[in-house]
């Protein structure tokens, strides 16, 4: 499946036995054989409709996947017939429904924002974060950093069709000041309603789309008061549209899905 160019694999160990943990270099051979960012694995859930296990394409097992929580209740609502879901994460349990467009809309909850919840090295202020890396001159600096389940820095750029943002992304992910490595984002602010988002995410690389990433670049754009509270992000696979309410300050995501077909795995 993907959600706007962001790939998965989706497993569904509902109702049997399912792996505690799958072996990397077993997620990485699939990763070869069937490009993916994410393995999704639902499983059986006592307080939701299925409790969803995320490992990315390098074998980390992860805490949250804003599209790929989007594709998963997709099959799920289509399999059921519902149009609301709820799975439980790492990051909590996410509501999900079918939007009038037939589109899918995620509540990601509250992101987190201390400097300890990204988290980092050491106290920061997370609007603009006293951190710069560069790479053949090309320096990248100050951005905000936003966990939306897992840990996002998302830097301001000018130009973001014509930046390294591979080269740029490595370096930042396995930077020291984030213990547990981190998804780059390379946000332009096109005007106060779009934003044109590139992501490099940790364990996957660069992806043609990352749900958590563009909730983390609208949050991230609004603290700097270079947008509004919902704005259309622009990923080089597709668009989402993000809303950051304030009533109770959670974070809506909204996109397509789209199932891809089938495949016989043995987890």
């Amino acid at each position: 499946m993907n959600g706007a160019g962001n790939a998965f694999i989706l497993a569904d160990a509902r109702g049997r036995p399912s792996p505690t943990r799958i072996d990397a270099a077993r997620i990485r051979e699939w990763a070869q054989r069937w490009p993916f960012d994410q393995l999704l694995v639902l499983e059986t859930s006592g307080r939701a409709d299925a409790f969803m296990r995320i490992w990315n394409a390098d074998g980390d097992e992860v805490g949250a996947c804003g599209n790929g929580t989007r594709a998963a209740a997709w099959r799920m609502m289509e399999d059921s017939a519902r149009n609301r879901i709820a799975i439980d994460t790492a990051a909590g349990v996410l509501l999900a429904s079918r939007t009038p467009g037939q589109e899918v809309s995620v509540d990601m909850g509250v992101p987190r924002l201390d400097w300890s919840e990204i988290p980092l090295a050491r106290p920061m202020d997370t609007v603009s974060l006293d951190f710069h890396t560069e790479i053949d001159g090309i320096r990248i600096e100050n951005p905000g950093a936003v966990n939306m389940g897992n840990p996002h820095a998302v830097f301001f750029v000018r130009d973001v069709e014509n930046l390294p943002v591979a080269q740029l992304g490595r370096e930042v992910e396995f930077d020291p000041v984030f213990p547990e490595r981190v998804n780059a984002g390379f946000a332009q602010i096109l005007d106060p309603a779009h934003i044109r988002l590139r992501v490099w995410e940790r364990g996957a690389g660069l992806t043609p789309a990352c749900g958590t990433g563009a909730c983390a670049a609208l949050v991230a754009a609004h603290r700097r008061g270079l947008v509004g509270r919902r704005a259309s992000v622009m990923a080089d696979g597709g668009e989402l549209f993000v809303e950051w309410r304030e009533s109770d300050s959670h974070v809506i995501l909204t996109g397509p899905v789209e199932d891809q077909g089938e495949i016989e795995i043995d987890l």
